[in-house]
């Protein structure tokens, strides 16, 4: 699918969205200076291309069962483009893998995977993480606390 350039209309409704993705689509349109039904054909066309691929609540610490939070860094054996991609593909059928993000430096990946506790962890490490195809080294970080948290942009 071919990238779909943004023009700055489109830039700052995303992000309105980031910062507050519960607005009504009166109160977007409001704020963009344009009409209601323009708005909501921009968020439709912004959702059919994947630009938003979705919408979440952002959890507080004092939320009911808060997941224990892994930062895995992912070595793979080979850095081709041909590993990559396997890599990459697998990482997309997990929905364990919360996030994934091609790096620079020591590591090739970085992953996110958010679990009950240790113990549903390890089974993920095991039977996920472990089988990943062209995985050389797995390295775990667990979160201690939510310092700062958003999925928006004050850019």
């Amino acid at each position: 699918m071919r990238p779909h350039k943004l023009d700055e209309v489109d830039q700052r409704l995303l992000r309105m969205l980031q910062r507050h993705g519960r607005r009504s689509n009166v109160d977007l349109a409001r704020d963009l200076g344009v009409s209601p039904s323009a708005c909501s054909r921009r968020i439709r066309l912004l959702e059919s291309r994947g630009v938003i691929r979705g919408y979440q609540a952002v959890l507080g610490a004092g939320a009911p069962e808060t997941p224990l939070v892994a930062l895995v860094s992912v070595t793979l054996e080979k850095q081709t483009e041909e590993f990559m991609r396997r890599f990459e593909a697998a990482v997309r059928h997990h929905p364990e893998i919360e996030e994934c993000y091609l790096m620079t430096g020591g590591s090739d990946y970085v992953l996110k995977v958010s679990s009950a506790d240790t113990k549903a962890y390890e089974a993920i490490h095991s039977t996920i993480l472990s089988r990943l195809p062209g995985v050389a080294r797995l390295t775990s970080s667990f979160a201690l606390r939510d310092v700062a948290k958003t999925t928006g942009s004050d850019r």
